[in-house]
């Protein structure tokens, strides 16, 4: 290249370079330098803190000696704000290592202002955190000197809520629950057991506490330990406040025993950019364990769920997304998603509370009794058709293992439950869903067979939708047959079993 030729590029790159300056592009970020003038005020205003809470904290050991000889972390204060005024220390010798870098302006120290920023940040902040701790805890103990006939008056009656406590009636539910269901005594005697023993601890705290509480009312500080006296007062408020909720709780459990319930998915929208779900609760109420009727009541409420809950459940359409067995807490409901009904049957050959199997042409059928007309017609939406022996073996195999049955129809190869399955189709066709057009995304819509393409077809297991969170469901109930609905013929009997169902969502 020629003389001249040099000689232009290097006036083009000085230009270049000039141009560069001007334009800011080896300026630090202006976002990032934004942050550097708050964050030294911020600082200014931490050290005038901290000075402020350490005059008071020493001004408040000083004048008050007789109080906090019987408080021992008092003794460490002094040290412990002495260390966070090293740390702002430690802070106001980053920022000003942050003005130097602020003032040079440039882009190369982006990495470094960023982290002292962030580090002198995280101590002034630790600093302020520790030092408001202290002066916390100064307060409280002058607030306990200051107003020691209010704690007295309140210790009082603490301890009378406690010894007039009534156990009467948690200890009752506990124990007609354990006459009935049996399996849920070990349990509800620890319960039981647990307030006792938090009354009869209150008398203790409350004995040993005479000679605290005589020093207290005689404004006695040289003799009366304020943090054993504070420790007194707090276990005896703790168990006063404790005792009704543990005997609410206990009643509510015991209650829970004596209700089935299911939570079914009847209808799906997505309404105003929300994801909402209709969800029908029914719930049948036994006076006792051995009754063979129970009172059934249900509610339906659309909820707004999350996108991701919405489509972890889109394959549930009419199904029991939770199921409750009486003699059951709420909180070992089986969240499983199950053909609705399907958990009331007895095993083949059994018998239960709920109805029995029913021999005809050839097939066995499951038959609810006349009494569980109305829970059976809430289940299955009003149109009930009874179960054979087929559907329940693929259920309960599917149940065992944790899964999600969606059995499969006969005539076309496509599920029977979900939102996919036939009954479905057949129990919710007036539902928002069916109306936006949810079934029309069904494969099996508008052909039969081909079940050679079916996403239910067995080969892959993938985990079941689960619907919150919680332990299994139980076995099906016992109970004696007696007469009831009679199934009408129904085709022959099928060559097959009901097919591995799949699984949706996360769990």
């Amino acid at each position: 290249m020629s003389r001249s030729g040099l000689k232009f590029l290097a006036i083009l790159l000085s230009v270049s370079i000039i141009a560069v300056l001007f334009a800011g592009l080896d300026d630090l970020p202006r976002s990032l330098r934004a942050q550097i003038a708050p964050e030294r005020a911020a600082l200014t205003s931490a050290q005038q803190k901290l000075d402020s809470i350490n005059s008071e904290v020493n001004h408040d050991l000083q004048t008050e000696q007789a109080l906090f000889r019987w408080i021992p972390p008092s003794q460490q204060w002094p040290l412990m704000l002495g260390r966070e005024r090293q740390t702002l220390q430690t802070a106001s010798t980053e920022m000003t290592e942050l003005t130097k870098l602020e003032k040079a302006n440039r882009r190369a120290d982006r990495e470094r202002v960023e982290q002292l920023l962030a580090r002198e940040r995280a101590e002034r902040e630790s600093a302020i955190r520790n030092a408001e701790m202290v002066e916390k805890d100064a307060a409280h103990w002058i607030s306990v000197k200051q107003n020691l006939p209010a704690e007295l008056k309140q210790m009082d009656a603490d301890y009378a809520a406690v010894r007039g406590f009534d156990l009467g009636p948690a200890a009752a539910a506990v124990q007609r629950a354990e006459t009935d269901w049996p399996a849920k005594k070990p349990d509800l005697d620890v319960r039981l057991a647990s307030m006792r023993e938090s009354i009869a601890q209150a008398d203790t705290v409350w004995q040993k506490s005479g000679e605290l509480r005589q020093a207290a009312a005689a404004q006695d500080f040289a003799h009366l330990d304020f943090a054993a006296f504070a420790s007194d007062e707090d276990s005896l408020h703790a168990t006063a406040e404790a005792l009704p909720r543990s005997s609410d709780e206990i009643k509510t459990l015991t209650a829970q025993l004596y209700t089935s319930w299911d939570k079914l998915l009847v209808d799906m929208r997505e309404h105003h950019g929300e994801y909402q779900q209709d969800i029908r609760t029914v719930t049948t109420r036994f006076p006792d364990a051995a009754a063979k009727t129970g009172e059934t009541a249900s509610g339906e409420q659309w909820v707004t769920v999350s996108p991701a809950v919405y489509k972890a459940m889109q394959n549930d359409l009419g199904m029991a997304v939770e199921h409750k067995n009486e003699g059951k807490y709420d909180s070992e409901a089986d969240r499983v998603a199950q053909p609705a009904g399907f958990a009331y049957m007895a095993p083949p050959g059994q018998s239960n509370q709920y109805g029995y199997w029913e021999h005809h042409d050839g097939r066995d059928f499951w038959v609810f009794y006349g009494q569980y007309a109305l829970m059976r017609d809430l289940l299955f939406n009003h149109s009930y058709r009874p179960l054979d022996r087929y559907e329940w073996d693929g259920y309960y195999d599917s149940w065992r293992q944790g899964r999600t049955y969606y059995g499969r129809d006969e005539a076309s190869g496509a599920p029977r439950y979900g939102s996919q399955g036939t009954a479905t189709q057949e129990r919710y066709s007036g539902s928002n869903y069916a109306h936006s057009g949810g079934f029309k995304s069904s494969q099996y819509a508008s052909k039969p067979g081909g079940y050679r393409n079916s996403p239910y077809a067995s080969g892959g297991d993938n985990a079941p939708r689960k619907y919150g969170s919680g332990s299994g469901g139980s076995e099906p109930h016992s109970a004696p047959p007696s007469r009831g609905y009679r199934p009408a013929p129904s085709r022959p009997a099928p060559s097959f079993h009901p097919s591995a169902p799949r699984r949706f969502g996360k769990h």
